[in-house]
């Protein structure tokens, strides 16, 4: 046998052969610092070296943003073939075989004359500097720097701080025009309210004349910003950051679920920040969000329990409580026993109270409060944030996300503006999408038809036909009831699903766990009654117990008469939560709970992705954890495998996953420094939509105008009027109509009205307002207004008759 034939015959104990994976297409080889890095097509240098550990100094690049190359610190030498050049590494793409040298004597040079040159107008007031500990302009001073300066001549100097909104201050003198924060306004945010103003060595960041940073998301320009140009009047001379103790958590101010690091000093909360987490916050936070810790650390905590006497809710022992307590639900019929709330803590609060429910027999339980959607909006098909950005086509058939889910708008805008997806709305009112949105269409409360036939347009059919559609779906008005929404997201589904198959639905409910606490047993089943059904028992005399988790049914209840008469008739009402408010200051029993900071566990965001929450203070006074009471609950009637379960976080964090199907990846230890967490979507299928309503809503009644009401960022709720720093931010309700109908009416100027519907009548502010559609008037909700005592649970929609008054 020939030499080659024993070298191509294949021999006893020789591996088999495995085809080598394809290139990847996208892949480019570089070389940074003499060390071989594949970077991928279209990157940034900056950003290869980055992933490669290589660090270049920055002030203006930040990776969420356009590069500009303003601050030119980035200068590295770059061979690209034709022999080195300084270039911003922020501003080349990579290329084959290029050759980056970040360390080079020229590159040093460079990094350190515009150090120099920053510093040659900068304060020197590092000691009293917000930013002092955590500056990046301070640490590449000593890092890339040249150690001492040439310039002796005198500083800038400008009156400071001055105000540009209500709470961010500006200190002009120490700004390096890096134009992250005026980047941020305009790219991200789309409040275009800062931009560079002057020229040459007097240009400065500023607001227009009369029109201060009134952004919902101005908090993100003060953490971005890379000195102490921006500070925040809540942080400001609060704290250092040697000072700070810190954990990781996740926000549950709305239900979008970003991730931010939670600082305290000497045990009080001082600073939220936004960490970057890719597949939900990209570290941006809203300012309801960033400063809400004042309301845990307000002076108008619960700090003890209450029980009522004849004199009054009195100050009780937790013992005397919990005795009350359970000795009631021992006594009462299970029937006859209600539970509201839930959606205010974390998942192991909602699994420990169903449990206990469970375990007791009560089965009329619900975390809404008659002001969200049907449960079973959870069983559809889910779509992640993600998953939704990256669909042709969107549809909007909710709430504004600006005003009830404010990174969501974000990541929605942030498609929009790329081209990569087209929004269509269907919407009572204009949004804070509507002049991104591809297509925007005015859909009145109760009018499924409308907008049935707008996506039956062939424009609008060819676009659906591109790919996966995605339904951002939820309660765009509490003036109609839940059945009415529902009806008109079926009819929507269907429609859509007619075109495409391949349709999802990402649900926008707006309280902070409330897909953690409906999906882990706080939701009506087997023919239970939900929370509008509860509460007309208790209106009825028919509900013994009332239990709130967390809950304020006079103020969140769309329906405040229906509210106030259950809550009065109920016979024991049981509260538990952080602040005395409309509805705690009736019950019988008060628990005082920690809130958000003051405990751990786990929550669940809109996409049904599990993350974890971090106790940072101790609890104020005496308040104890929800799950902590269940279990106390649970010891005291008796269920002593129960209360076993529900002994600590960890074991309620297991129980949850050994025990619900959706969550069984969501154990301790996957979630254990794990930041983007993990999905928990259960397994909906395009077949659940039939458990949604399916009626038409009849036509108008003989009043002239169909109601809209809905939520604000800033309102009268706990988490703003207990935050000094929002609480000024809630503005005083008006009815706003169409300019034409304002004009009608004899209002153009505005002026006072009176609005009546079948159910009274009271009297408001009128304004007019273009983004109200003819026929249609909006009231903020819980802004103060009297307008939802007009409101009927019962009635599909709400429709008024608006006179002038002379």
């Amino acid at each position: 046998m020939s030499d080659t034939a024993k070298t191509d015959s294949p021999t006893e104990g020789d591996a088999p052969e495995v085809d080598a994976p394809p290139p990847d297409p996208n892949a480019v080889s570089i070389t940074i610092n003499g060390k071989a890095v594949t970077a991928r097509k279209g990157e940034y240098v900056i950003a290869a070296a980055d992933r490669a550990g290589e660090y270049i100094p920055r002030f203006c690049y930040h990776p969420r943003m356009s590069s500009v190359g303003m601050c030119r610190q980035c200068l590295v030498e770059i061979d690209s073939g034709r022999g080195p050049q300084l270039q911003p590494s922020c501003m080349v793409t990579v290329a084959p075989d290029m050759k980056v040298e970040t360390e080079s004597p020229a590159a040093k040079r460079a990094q350190e004359g515009i150090i120099e040159m920053l510093l040659a107008n900068h304060p020197l007031d590092c000691p009293v500097c917000d930013k002092g500990g955590e500056c990046p302009l301070q640490d590449q001073a000593f890092s890339h720097g040249p150690g001492e300066s040439r310039y002796v001549e005198e500083k800038r100097h400008y009156e400071k701080p001055i105000p540009i909104s209500d709470l961010v201050l500006l200190d002009r003198e120490r700004c390096i025009l890096c134009d992250r924060c005026t980047r941020f306004a305009d790219e991200v945010a789309g409040d275009a309210l800062i931009h560079f103003t002057q020229r040459g060595n007097e240009t400065q960041v500023m607001t227009f004349p009369d029109e201060p940073f009134s952004s919902y998301f101005s908090g993100n320009t003060v953490q971005i910003c890379p000195v102490g140009a921006l500070t925040a009047t809540p942080y400001r001379f609060k704290a250092r950051p040697w000072d700070l103790a810190e954990s990781e958590s996740t926000c549950m101010g709305c239900s979008v679920g970003c991730r931010i690091t939670v600082q305290s000093s000497r045990d009080e909360l001082v600073r939220y920040l936004g960490v970057d987490s890719d597949p939900v916050n990209w570290g941006w936070l809203c300012d309801k969000g960033r400063f809400g810790f004042e309301t845990i650390n307000s002076d108008e905590r619960l700090t003890t329990p209450l029980v009522r006497t004849e004199s009054g809710l009195t100050e009780t022992t937790w013992s005397g409580a919990l005795a009350a307590v359970a000795s009631t639900l021992a006594a009462a019929d299970p029937k006859r026993v209600a539970i509201l709330g839930g959606a205010r803590g974390t998942n192991e609060d909602a699994f420990a109270w169903a449990r206990l429910a469970d375990s007791i027999g009560i089965a009329n339980r619900d975390a809404q409060l008659g002001d969200g959607m049907p449960a079973a909006l959870l069983d559809l098909p889910r779509a992640t944030i993600d998953e939704t950005t990256a669909a042709p086509t969107i549809i909007l058939l909710g709430p504004d996300p600006k005003e009830e889910l404010g990174v969501l708008y974000l990541r929605l805008r942030h498609t929009a503006e790329k081209r990569t997806s087209r929004i269509i709305e269907l919407t009572p009112t204009a949004t804070g999408l509507s002049r991104n949105a591809w297509r925007s269409i005015r859909v009145e409360p109760g009018a499924a038809a409308t907008a049935v036939a707008a996506l039956r347009a062939d424009d609008v059919a060819g676009q659906l036909a591109k790919g996966p559609v995605v339904i951002v779906a939820g309660r765009a008005n509490l003036a109609e009831s839940a059945a009415s929404a529902s009806a008109t997201l079926r009819a929507v589904y269907e429609a859509v699903a007619a075109v495409q198959p391949d349709v999802k639905v990402l649900p926008a409910l707006r309280r902070g766990n409330v897909h953690g606490a409906l999906q882990l047993g706080l939701r009506p089943a087997n023919g239970s009654l939900d929370a509008l059904g509860i509460l007309a028992a208790a209106q009825a005399g028919e509900v013994d117990v009332l239990v709130l988790l967390g809950a304020d049914p006079l103020s969140d209840c769309p329906d405040p008469v229906l509210a106030r008469n259950a809550v009065e008739k109920a016979g024991v009402v049981i509260a538990l939560d952080g602040f005395l408010n409309d509805s705690s200051s009736l019950a019988d029993v008060v628990l005082p709970a920690a809130l958000f900071a003051e405990k751990s566990g786990t929550t669940t965001n809109l996409e049904g992705r599990v993350t974890t929450v971090s106790q940072r203070v101790t609890p104020a006074g005496t308040a104890r954890a929800d799950w902590m009471v269940a279990a106390e609950l649970a010891d005291r009637l008796g269920h002593d495998d129960l209360a076993v379960m529900l002994s600590s976080v960890e074991s309620i964090t297991s129980a949850i996953a050994g025990t619900v199907p959706a969550y069984a990846a969501a154990s301790p230890a996957a979630l254990d420094g794990n930041r983007d967490g993990v999905l928990a979507v259960g397994t909906g299928t395009p077949a659940d939509i039939t458990a949604l309503e399916n009626f038409p809503v009849g036509a108008r009644n003989s009043y002239d105008y169909r109601l809209v009401v809905a939520r604000t960022l800033y309102d009268q709720a706990v988490a703003t009027s207990h935050a000094p720093s929002l609480a000024p931010l809630a503005g005083a309700a008006s009815a706003r109509v169409n300019p034409a109908d304002a004009d009608k009416l004899g209002v153009s100027g505005g002026g006072r009205a009176k609005v009546s519907g079948p159910r009274g009548e009271v009297v408001l502010d009128v304004v007019g307002d273009a983004a109200v559609p003819r026929g249609t008037v909006f009231v903020p909700f819980n802004h103060g207004s009297t307008v939802n005592t007009l409101v009927d649970a019962q009635s599909d929609v709400t429709d008024l008759r608006i006179e002038a008054l002379q």
